[in-house]
């Protein structure tokens, strides 16, 4: 019987969708360091994780039963997705479920923020009456500086403007902009603009230390920061320094370099403490909607390759969409790609006679997948001849 392991408190649905595809399921609570992973893969062929366990070189080359990783959020960089890739593991995450929840807590923490909420709130918890309107102002009419205009920055550009925000954006990639959003050519142009940055990142090892003291000096006297995308991203030193000095009204963080593994941990930063600012422990696609969105999601994607070979979305292997046959044997053949590959398979099959009912074939860079379906049982002699392809990275056979 095939196995998954699911960590870091998934949805329920994740594993009721895999054991409803005859998957024997084991579930933890907390995220597992590399040689707690290493141990718990053996016998393993699916694996589920969100942000805080890393998925190694070593975890992977340990992991020979492997067959799927899903990183049930968006970000992937926790994983070495080109190892992945070398030993024949597929890898899915959830690209657009929980954008919605990111974007509804940088609003509001944008609105808190401007409005200084935080202070007015901790004033009547500590008992003093501090009614003011001193340093606090409406979003309408303010500008919104969105750096990395993806699927989150594009979405909340759209509701920010119906705020009446005018909103520019900063991305190192051609991005149509939505609505009034307008391009800028720098970040620096940018941060000269905005009433409010706000960093939409993703996890890409360029991204390091996207944001310091440079760019806090550069952003306008009195405007407020937003991190909801990765914490290596930020110089928070830089940031406080900032904030101590009063040349930023205020900050919202929810992602931090080194973050705790498990509910309950100890936490500290530089930035506990200041006013107006924000600190939540990673939670912007921490919703009960975007968490059952994920679990479906994710859980759908690994079933469906496990059942019929589709890597649709897969963000390390070829993309290939794939459907369920029935009569029909289906050979899943991952290979480095390397010419004379297709006419190799199609020479085995044909001398040990089996009949191609139909082939589909993709590369990705140094990976190629070819998906083929034959009519007939295949010969053990036919499985032992292409996985002793010096091109093979991993064969499946699906009945």
């Amino acid at each position: 019987m095939l196995r998954a392991l699911l960590l870091e408190n998934l949805h329920p649905l994740a594993a009721s969708n895999l054991e409803a595809a005859g998957i024997d399921v084991t579930v933890r609570t907390g995220a597992l360091d590399e040689s707690e992973l290493i141990e718990a893969l053996d016998g393993v062929h699916l694996l589920g994780i969100r942000s805080k366990t890393n998925v190694t070189a070593k975890v992977l080359e340990n992991a020979p039963d492997l067959v799927a990783l899903g990183a049930f959020c968006i970000g992937t960089n926790q994983i070495d997705l080109r190892s992945a890739a070398a030993q024949g593991v597929a890898v899915f995450n959830a690209p657009f479920q929980n954008t919605r929840s990111v974007v509804e807590l940088a609003l509001a923490e944008i609105i808190a923020l401007t409005r200084r909420l935080t202070e007015r709130d901790r004033a009547l918890h500590e008992g003093r009456w501090d009614k003011s309107a001193e340093g606090a102002h409406e979003v309408r009419g303010r500008t919104l500086g969105i750096v990395g205009y993806g699927n989150i920055g594009t979405q909340l550009s759209v509701v920010a403007e119906n705020l009446g925000m005018s909103v520019v954006f900063y991305d190192t990639a051609e991005k149509l902009a939505l609505g009034n959003a307008r391009r800028m050519d720098t970040l620096d142009e940018l941060l000269e603009q905005a009433d409010v940055v706000t960093l939409h990142v993703d996890g890409r090892q360029g991204n390091a230390g996207l944001f310091g003291a440079k760019q806090f000096a550069r952003m306008r006297p009195g405007a407020i920061f937003l991190n909801l995308s990765r914490g290596f991203v930020v110089d928070y030193g830089a940031l406080r320094e900032a904030i101590v000095e009063g040349r930023v009204a205020g900050a919202a963080v929810d992602v931090f370099p080194h973050e705790p593994k498990r509910k309950g941990d100890a936490f500290d930063s530089e930035l506990r403490g200041l006013p107006n600012v924000i600190l939540t422990p990673h939670i912007g696609g921490s919703t009960e909607e975007a968490q059952e969105a994920i679990g479906q999601f994710v859980s759908a994607k690994l079933r469906d390759y496990l059942t019929t070979g589709s890597t649709t979305l897969s963000v390390n292997l070829p993309n290939l969409a794939l459907e369920q046959t029935t009569g029909i044997t289906r050979i899943t053949h991952l290979h480095r790609n390397t010419p004379g590959v297709l006419a190799a398979v199609n020479a085995t099959l044909a001398e040990h006679g089996t009949n191609i009912e139909g082939q589909l074939l993709a590369t990705r860079g140094e990976i190629g997948y070819v998906v083929t379906d034959v009519g007939s049982r295949v010969e053990p002699a036919v499985i032992e001849a292409l996985a002793a392809m010096e091109q093979t990275i991993a064969l499946r056979i699906l009945d």
